[in-house]
């Protein structure tokens, strides 16, 4: 894990894998989400959106 900031999600996923270990660990929707959105870009930031995403049943708020 470092704090270095990924170019897109799946750069993060590629590069970090404490953060490909988190995201696999989470809610297919919470997933699918994320990687729609893509604009996640350090372990963080993955955290801090998944958390929010979770709460929020896994959809972002329309």
């Amino acid at each position: 894990m470092s704090d270095y900031v990924h170019l897109c999600l799946s750069d993060l996923l590629d590069q970090d894998l404490t953060s490909q270990e988190y995201f696999n660990s989470l809610p297919s929707r919470v997933r699918q989400t994320l990687l729609a959105e893509d604009e996640v870009r350090t372990f963080a930031e993955l955290q801090e959106r998944a958390a929010y995403l979770k709460k929020a049943g896994g959809q972002p708020p329309v």
